[in-house]
């Protein structure tokens, strides 16, 4: 029974991916069409978003804490450059989960 909980126990932790919860901000307007840090354009009608370190491409799950809306972007783009900020997204994915300027948020990625 012990090693069977250990052994579950394990696969869990392994599947577990990054999370974080903190602030969350958008961004858009004045990059629209320029290279972001990936080498893509910047589409603010994509479900993308910025992150200080998680790699490019990555697949995150983004929950609103106030009204629990979320949202699945792609890690495009390096940011946000404003203390206390997690991740930055662009305005559809904004849109996505019923944010207004900055809302506090958890994230997760997706395997």
């Amino acid at each position: 029974m012990m090693k069977s909980l250990f052994l579950i126990l394990m696969f869990i932790i392994s599947e577990t991916s990054f999370a974080q919860i903190g602030n969350a901000s958008w961004y858009g307007p004045g990059f629209i069409g320029r290279r972001t840090a990936s080498g893509q354009i910047f589409n603010t009608h994509k479900l993308i978003a910025a992150h200080k370190t998680l790699a490019f491409g990555t697949k995150v799950k983004v929950t609103n804490l106030k009204n629990k809306r979320s949202v699945l972007v792609t890690i495009q783009d390096r940011g946000p450059h404003i203390r206390g900020r997690i991740i930055d997204l662009s305005h559809a994915a904004k849109t996505a989960i019923g944010m207004g300027g900055t809302t506090p948020v958890s994230i997760q990625v997706i395997k």
